[in-house]
């Protein structure tokens, strides 16, 4: 072989990789995802890894033939939409939106990237979507609950104690669908007193919390919104201080020593949201993809919860329970 013809081969062999990886880098598709809390935010990143394994599922690996650009809020409006029209700057081929306060920022900031919310509220009812079943525009996912659900939890409060007269419910009016949670256990409550307490700021759930549990027979329902998030622990504990029987609307409040959880598997939704990214990315629109309701909730029961605030867990309760611990 002439020298030519081998400086020639050679630079062309070095060339392949090169042109193999401008190759790789020109099919990488672009996620974006929004986060409603901070990264540090053990259920958040629980949430995410769950989106990641059912991309993982599907074929997308991130850092491989997908790239996850996250950004997080801190549960601030001004923050995420900021974070929203980031996202938007860095061009992805579509968006998940993270618990339900993460899709109203992205509406603003776009009408064209696809979004699939993960963790959505009453979508139709906050004009996010058309329809459930044609859901029309840019925006499409998977709600976290329907609005009977609401009513299952003074239910469930009452056949885990009994003795419980009068409850405080814990929400936020301000949240989407505080409004809707808050009519259907009062139409639910039958029997019982309820009454509301703010969960604005730290201070103003401990003085409501504490003043409620002056008086005896008194529980705890704790509906989905930001603030009942952000608070858990508090919530939590001062349920333990007072010795407050309460029903939770996710299964994480069992990790801070809640009671009994009842509500939607939230990975489940993650893994799902995957699927629809994962046809976004295949052509799929939207506007085609159906708003998905849950199918089934979770009930779960701490029994050593339970034990402390010396109650004995009926066991048609217990047979019912997706899961149980000890």
């Amino acid at each position: 072989m002439k020298r030519r013809e081998f400086i020639t081969l050679l630079g062309g062999a070095a060339a392949w990789p090169l042109a193999a990886r401008a190759q790789q880098a020109g099919s990488m598709r672009r996620v974006g995802v929004l986060m409603q809390w901070t990264e540090d935010d053990a259920e958040s990143q629980a949430r995410l890894a769950a989106f990641r394994e059912g991309l993982r599922q599907l074929g997308w690996t991130d850092g491989g033939n997908v790239q996850l650009d996250t950004r997080w809020g801190t549960g601030d409006v001004s923050r995420l939409q900021t974070a929203a029209k980031e996202l938007i700057a860095s061009a992805p081929d579509v968006i998940l939106a993270g618990a339900g306060g993460t899709v109203a920022p992205l509406k603003q900031a776009t009408s064209t990237v696809p979004i699939v919310f993960a963790q959505g509220i009453d979508p139709v009812g906050l004009g996010l979507i058309a329809s459930m079943a044609r859901p029309g525009g840019n925006i499409t996912g998977f709600t976290q609950f329907e609005f009977t659900l609401s009513g299952k939890w003074p239910q469930i409060l009452k056949e885990i104690a009994p003795a419980v007269t009068r409850a405080a419910v814990l929400r936020s009016p301000s949240t989407p669908g505080g409004v809707g949670q808050w009519a259907v256990i009062l139409a639910s409550s039958t029997g019982m007193e309820v009454s509301p307490i703010g969960v604005g700021e730290a201070g103003e759930i401990e003085r409501g919390i504490t003043q409620f549990a002056s008086q005896s027979n008194g529980g705890l329902i704790v509906a989905v919104g930001v603030s009942t998030t952000k608070h858990r622990q508090l919530i939590i504990d001062l349920a333990a201080r007072h010795r407050l029987p309460a029903v939770y609307p996710y299964r994480f409040y069992v990790a801070g020593g809640g009671l009994i959880p009842y509500g939607v598997n939230l990975d489940g939704l993650y893994r799902q949201a995957a699927g629809y990214v994962d046809r976004i990315l295949k052509g799929a629109k939207p506007a085609d993809l159906p708003v998905q309701a849950p199918s089934k909730y979770e009930l779960v029961i701490n029994l050593k919860t339970a034990k402390a605030l010396g109650i004995e867990v009926p066991p048609m309760l217990l047979a019912r329970a997706d899961e149980v611990l000890e």
